[in-house]
């Protein structure tokens, strides 16, 4: 049996990952896809300060709490850059890394370096899409009702997570087994970005004919690649 820590990405939640976790625990595994902080059901919680280092800092100490070793982790958009920060929080804990169509920022950059787009609604403390605005991206690749079942679900993330450099001190000098795969129908964060990182990293190379969101569009997919690296 092995354990998988799945990291969604901004304006989603643990929910995103509903499928896959199904999938992995019916072949025996072990799967947690917690929301961070700020985040779905956690959307309360949401003020300044909440950034990717704390996100990170949350789920390391989670897998202290849990006792957990050889931990397989998975992230997704923006949750790429909290998976790394997280292996570098907890480098003993850690057998492998998964980016699915993931963020992989060297140290100091930061989501706008990269991911120019504004969100459609911007306070001071999140930033998130409107449900009108994100459902035409989720039909794209999703069939309904699933499509408008996700587009309820899409919220708010720490505004912080974008603007602010990420720090990442000894992440990118490490060994590790990764697999990094990319989304063809996906714009951002888009293929230069995702080999950057497979090649910085030494990293399997998988792709998937979807859009931004494969963990629901194409959940047997993902987990085959989750499973199999």
């Amino acid at each position: 049996m092995a354990t998988f820590l799945l990291i969604h990405g901004a304006y989603q939640g643990g929910w995103i990952w509903s499928s896959v976790v199904e999938q992995l625990q019916a072949q025996g595994h072990r799967a947690l896809a917690p929301s961070l902080d700020g985040c779905a059901e956690r959307a309360a919680q949401v003020r300044p300060g909440i950034d990717t280092e704390s996100h990170a800092a949350e789920l390391a100490e989670l897998l202290r709490f849990e006792d957990l070793s050889d931990v397989v982790l998975v992230g997704t958009s923006s949750g790429g850059m909290v998976l790394a920060r997280t292996a570098e929080l907890a480098r003993e804990r850690i057998a492998r890394l998964v980016f699915i169509d993931a963020l992989a920022l060297f140290n100091g950059e930061k989501i706008r370096d990269i991911v120019q787009r504004q969100a459609e609604v911007e306070t001071e403390v999140a930033y998130g899409p409107t449900f009108e605005g994100i459902l035409p991206t989720l039909q794209a690749s999703i069939s309904e009702p699933h499509a408008s079942w996700a587009a309820d679900r899409f919220g708010l993330h720490p505004a912080a997570v974008f603007n602010q450099p990420v720090v990442l001190d000894r992440f990118w000098d490490q060994p590790w087994d990764v697999s990094v795969t990319y989304c063809r129908q996906a714009p951002n964060p888009g293929e230069a970005h995702q080999r950057r990182c497979a090649e910085a990293l030494g990293a399997r190379w998988h792709e998937i004919d979807t859009g931004h969101y494969p963990m629901l569009s194409t959940p047997e997919a993902v987990t085959e690649i989750i499973l199999n690296g």
